[in-house]
């Protein structure tokens, strides 16, 4: 296993913008927290936690 790259916000929102798949999920340990916080086109961490069996072992994931 690698270990995970640290990445600048404007790579991140680059990702994005280029529809490199990118999925951004928000580490906020509350849905509130979440809905409170969290940035454009992101899920939560209780939805990554849902998904994780169907997420493609290829996907950039950025945790923030």
């Amino acid at each position: 296993m690698s270990k995970p790259e640290r990445i600048s916000p404007q790579q991140v929102r680059k990702h994005q913008q280029e529809d490199h798949g990118t999925l951004l999920v928000s580490a906020y340990d509350s849905e509130e927290k979440f809905f409170a916080n969290h940035l454009e086109g992101a899920i939560s961490l209780d939805a990554f936690e849902k998904q994780l069996g169907h997420i493609s072992k290829d996907r950039e994931i950025v945790f923030y």
